[in-house]
């Protein structure tokens, strides 16, 4: 098996406010791996996460060897492969973009999409949100407008937790309200930007807006005020950025309704579906986002999508230059090919 490893940088329609900062491009990495005349894609996206950081160098560190320890190997020897690249300290988006890329080649190589060969059924599939970020009333007033005639959403995420306060979240929550057709859902992330006091304060002021959930209102290191906010709020409490893998869940089970799985936190295919089973397991419901991805990473977890009750995969729908193609979007729902693999293609003078 042999691996090679391409960079490629993204950049967003509309740059990305959120409680921590502002995203307007990402550099990606794109794993091709190839046995037997096939190759099978992959995707690490750098991000941040509070003190928890992964760098496009961070990615990049371990190719070297990574590439070196897979040479011997069959993509089929999934279980020896575990075994060994475990002395390789990879961050978990390499991870992930080495498991994509191992499905993605077990698909081509039986001739299916990773959806059949797991038995899901497409029709399950729940629209994706998009997103709109931390800005004032008007201009995301004119975000919401934009995203609406872009694409046939069906649900929108709303980003607060500004430094500006609650006051200002709640302008700018209240603007998207008024002029948000009731067709279409409304959930909120604060992405940690709250304290308990103010995420008690906000949970019941949305509570009577026509939110669905509510995700990640206090920051990781408040952890343990998250069953103090649950027994307040009248809405679900979601985690995100508390929760990166299956051990992280049960101890969060008795805090919170639902998790936020990303691939670039879990580290391939094969944990979110290990995370899936654990929070079924928990009594827990499932969301499935993402962070600067492409087509690429968004159609790994497309074709997981029936298995997740909330979707929020729409970074490549704000690329101007995603250089993948293969998804569409079906009144508001992010459907993936019937092609073999993830049955996406390289296309970049397509944007």
């Amino acid at each position: 098996m042999k691996l090679v490893c391409q960079p490629f940088t993204v950049h967003k329609r509309v740059p990305l406010t959120i409680s921590r900062g502002t995203t307007a491009q990402s550099t990606n990495l794109w794993l091709k791996l190839s046995a037997e005349g096939i190759e099978g894609w992959g995707e690490a996206v750098p991000f941040s996460i509070g003190t928890h950081r992964q760098t496009f160098q961070r990615l990049m560190a371990d190719i070297d060897p990574l590439t070196t320890a897979l040479e011997p190997f069959h993509p089929f020897e999934r279980q020896a492969i575990d075994a060994a690249i475990a002395d390789i300290a990879l961050p978990s988006a390499t991870r992930a973009a080495l498991d994509v890329a191992l499905w993605d080649w077990c698909g081509k190589a039986t001739g299916q999409p990773i959806w059949r060969l797991l038995g899901l059924d497409l029709d399950r599939i729940r629209p994706t949100s998009v997103t709109v970020g931390i800005s004032s009333p008007e201009a995301a007033r004119l975000r919401s407008q934009d995203w609406l005639q872009q694409t046939s959403a069906r649900a929108l995420k709303i980003k607060l937790g500004s430094p500006q306060g609650i006051e200002a979240d709640q302008a700018m929550f209240q603007a998207l309200y008024d002029q948000t057709p009731d067709r279409v859902s409304l959930s909120i992330d604060a992405n940690g930007g709250w304290t308990l006091d103010e995420a008690k304060t906000m949970a019941t002021w949305l509570g009577d807006r026509r939110v669905t959930h509510l995700e990640q209102p206090l920051p990781v290191s408040q952890n343990a005020n998250l069953a103090l906010l649950r027994q307040h709020s009248p809405l679900p409490i979601f985690v995100d950025e508390s929760c990166f893998t299956s051990p992280d869940i049960p101890r969060l089970a008795d805090s919170v309704d639902g998790i936020n799985i990303k691939l670039m936190k879990a580290g391939g295919l094969s944990e979110v579906l290990s995370m899936i089973h654990t929070a079924r397991a928990c009594g827990l419901q499932v969301m499935f986002g993402c962070y600067s991805d492409s087509s690429l990473a968004n159609g790994a977890m497309a074709q997981i999508s029936p298995l997740a009750d909330y979707l929020d995969l729409d970074s490549h729908l704000n690329l101007r230059d995603d250089p993948f193609t293969g998804l569409t979007l079906v009144d508001g729902r992010l459907l993936p090919p019937a092609h073999p693999g993830l049955g996406l293609n390289y296309a970049p003078e397509a944007r």
